[in-house]
């Protein structure tokens, strides 16, 4: 009795889909590090439209809106303007928060303007 060979190729399979690394399981969104990973995600958004120069308003009722230039020496010393004058000098951009400084009447004024409580347009 004589027996034919047969030649067999394997194929590699290849996920139609394109996920990586995907372990399977749903993502619990109300674990802690879910949570501490949306609020990083959303103050980076927040603070990329304020230095980008994304026009914001900084109470609801507030008709004036406002712009955030950055300075000339690598985002150090920028300001903010309502679109006709110059309101304020900014000297620090956190994650959350920018700090700066005005003049009113020979009296300097600290300013802090919180950007979780900013809304941009």
């Amino acid at each position: 009795m004589k027996l034919n060979k047969v030649n067999v190729e394997v194929k590699q399979e290849v996920k139609v889909d394109g996920r990586t690394n995907n372990t399977g399981r749903p993502v619990n969104k109300k674990s802690a590090r879910q949570v501490r990973l949306a609020k990083q995600a959303l103050y980076s958004k927040l603070n990329k439209q304020f230095v980008s120069g994304k026009k914001f308003k900084i109470n609801n009722g507030d008709t004036n809106t406002y712009a955030y230039t950055a300075g000339d020496n690598n985002g150090g010393d920028g300001y903010i303007s309502n679109g006709i004058t110059h309101v304020c000098n900014i000297n620090y951009v956190g994650r959350t928060k920018a700090t700066g400084y005005t003049f009113v009447m020979g009296r300097k004024l600290n300013i802090t303007i919180n950007l979780k409580n900013v809304k941009f347009i």
